[in-house]
């Protein structure tokens, strides 16, 4: 039998300590079920801890994102206050094992979420978007890995920079995306390659939120989930995420 407590806690040793690991489903076969067992177990141990809960990230919700990671499944993770960083801040690239950046936006949520929510609805359960960038840093050598091997790694959440909140969810269904390394456009692309409409990234995580028994509080952090293919981040690197209607959000890396 599948000890998934000891893989949860191998997982979470090769992010706690940037050592990269072989691929969890080379040495034990489980499924997808199981795979976010893992993933809820390992940041369980994350909360022991010290680390809040501060919301969900969704992945996989652009077609560039699953054609450069090979999936074909929307998955979802946990945040925890450890992973934010400051806008216009620094970033350590020490503490990951092979890091790239994506651009996104991030919602924060007024009201619990505690049932499947249709598109009407998602924007009276919001109190503010911002743009906002994820850092994913898979813990697996080689950054390959199965379906079941990313979401058992809280699917690569490593860091999310977020930018000013503002009230515009009106501009989201396809607003202009740019993200800018050292000044030089690195992916350019649109809201709408996230579900068609970053509120549907909403929609679903209220649904796979209400399947898993949980709920989400008022105050929470949602990330919708990838505009463009993510970048490998570099040491000493200047990095902006320009979304329109929406507005900047940048860090330095060290």
């Amino acid at each position: 039998m599948t000890d998934l407590n000891a893989i949860a806690a191998r997982v979470d040793d090769a992010a706690r300590y940037a050592e990269p690991i072989a691929q969890l489903t080379d040495d034990a076969g489980f499924s997808l079920d199981e795979a976010y067992e893992i993933q809820r177990a390992s940041i369980e141990r994350r909360i022991h801890r010290g680390e809040s809960m501060v919301g969900v990230k969704l992945g996989f919700t652009s077609r560039a994102k699953m054609v450069q990671m090979g999936v074909d499944s929307l998955i979802w993770g946990w945040l925890t206050d450890a992973m934010l960083e400051e806008d216009g801040g620094r970033v350590l690239v020490d503490r990951f094992i092979h890091p790239r950046v994506e651009p996104e936006v991030c919602f924060l949520t007024r009201r619990e979420i505690d049932r499947p929510l249709t598109l009407l609805e998602a924007a009276s359960y919001l109190e503010a978007v911002a743009p906002a960038m994820e850092i994913i840093d898979s813990r697996y050598r080689n950054f390959k890995f199965t379906l079941e091997d990313v979401v058992a790694d809280n699917c690569s959440s490593a860091g999310l920079v977020i930018g000013p909140w503002t009230r515009r969810f009106d501009s989201l269904r396809n607003a202009g995306v740019l993200m800018r390394i050292d000044g030089r456009a690195v992916q350019v692309g649109s809201t709408a390659a996230i579900l068609g409409d970053p509120l549907r990234s909403v929609v679903q995580a209220s649904r796979l939120i209400s399947q898993s028994g949980l709920v989400l509080p008022a105050g929470s952090l949602i990330m919708a989930g990838a505009a463009t293919a993510a970048e490998a981040l570099p040491r000493g690197a200047h990095v902006q995420c320009v979304v329109n209607g929406l507005g900047t959000t940048e860090f330095t890396t060290y």
